[in-house]
């Protein structure tokens, strides 16, 4: 199975603008053979955590019409695609969620992230359960950014059966993950793990791009580099 690590630099706060990217970037990766594709933390909507907080018409529903797109997208070329973005909860609260939208256009899961970081913590509700779906018999993990520093949720995955491990994350150039986190996930715990990421300023800095994936050795496999916007393919599982 091939998976894309995509990357693309969000427009704060339009959403419309954001799913039309996603969409072109499910459509190229799947005519590619990709059958998962991997997009970064908040990419519906740029990680702009106070912008959300300050605009309730950011945040969506699972089954929001604005996404439509992205399910025309993945049934056009029988892929999934896994994006991330501010979703109501089954409750008054908003969780920094992952929607996994799948190669017919239902929803497969949807995973809201455990361990928030800094300002995320005033505008989301914490997730409580891992996030997990199936494609052609492979299992599938599901982590955001900070989640994945805490190897649990990893060592977790493993036990679950899952041998590849979905990180949405916004990362910039100096950010230790790429030598100190992914790859020890990886090996770690024998898992491929696969990296989105974003690229251009947020709240949280400046995204450096880099997509890509590791192998269960802690090997990169994959790498977009980051001199613009588009997707990298692993062969995982």
């Amino acid at each position: 199975m091939f998976v894309a690590a995509t990357q693309f630099a969000p427009v704060a706060g339009d959403i419309d603008a954001n799913v039309r990217t996603i969409a072109g970037l499910v459509r190229a990766a799947g005519a590619e053979g990709a059958r998962v594709v991997v997009f970064a933390e908040l990419s519906l909507t740029g990680y702009e955590p106070s912008l959300i907080r300050d605009t309730p018409s950011l945040v969506l529903t699972e089954d929001d019409p604005r996404l439509d797109p992205v399910r025309e997208a993945c049934r056009a070329v029988g892929a999934a695609a896994v994006v991330n973005g501010p979703v109501r909860n089954g409750g008054s609260g908003v969780g920094l969620t992952t929607l996994v939208i799948g190669p017919d256009g239902s929803l497969l899961t949807r995973y809201d992230k455990q361990n928030l970081y800094g300002v995320e913590a005033e505008v989301f509700a914490p997730g409580t359960a891992d996030g997990r779906f199936a494609l052609d018999g492979v299992r599938f993990a599901l982590a955001t950014c900070y989640d994945n520093r805490f190897p649990e949720l990893a060592e977790r995955a493993a036990a679950d059966g899952c041998p590849v491990y979905l990180a949405s994350s916004v990362l910039a150039a100096d950010n230790d993950s790429f030598e100190k986190v992914y790859p020890a996930r990886a090996r770690d715990f024998g898992l491929y793990v696969v990296l989105g990421n974003v690229l251009g300023p947020n709240e949280d800095g400046v995204g450096c791009g880099r997509a890509g994936a590791w192998a269960p050795d802690g090997g990169r496999i994959a790498d977009a580099g980051s001199e613009g916007p588009g997707f990298a393919l692993a062969e995982v599982g």
